[in-house]
């Protein structure tokens, strides 16, 4: 089967802001990034399509023709807990930031989620579509869940997988 993952366009926050499971609006350029996201689709018929429910996802999946697309709570960006809506250098326990810097493979964030959850959460989704008939399936999601798909899928290896993070709107494709 092969599984398209769709990355939202950029968010209409500032940069240095810590949000995962937060409901962001979308930038000002929503429409200008999704244009191109969906010239980069083609003419692509997926026999599925889901999408995070978080607006970010949900609203570029509607942009490329898929007001029906399944929400599922499993490809949600991580949760980043404590941290979420904060600037990154305000946190206020900058020891448990520089340790989960150090350790972001391993550790979560202050009442969050650790990458290994998110991975955990991501690979469940993955391996219940594994059961379906499709041929054909996208999903609307978010940059870490599309890492955790990458490294599902065999395309890189956990220990440099931050090094594929895809582009806002980009697109990656893994066949399970």
């Amino acid at each position: 089967m092969k599984v398209t993952f769709i990355r939202h366009t950029r968010v209409g926050i500032p940069k240095g802001i810590c949000y995962g499971w937060t409901d962001v609006p979308v930038a000002d350029t929503f429409e200008e990034e999704a244009a191109v996201t969906l010239r980069n689709l083609g003419d692509n018929k997926f026999d599925k399509v889901y999408t995070s429910p978080l607006t970010r996802a949900v609203k570029l999946a509607e942009f490329c023709g898929h007001a029906d697309a399944e929400r599922d709570e499993r490809l949600k960006e991580m949760n980043m807990g404590d941290w979420e809506m904060q600037k990154f250098d305000e946190i206020e326990d900058q020891d448990a930031l520089n340790k989960w810097y150090d350790d972001y493979m391993h550790l979560a964030a202050t009442n969050g989620e650790s990458f290994p959850k998110l991975y955990s959460r991501v690979s469940s989704f993955l391996d219940e579509l594994k059961t379906m008939p499709y041929k054909n399936v996208a999903v609307f999601a978010h940059g870490g869940v599309i890492i955790c798909a990458g490294i599902y899928g065999g395309l890189f290896t956990a220990d440099n997988c931050f090094q594929h993070l895809v582009d806002n709107g980009a697109i990656q494709t893994i066949e399970i």
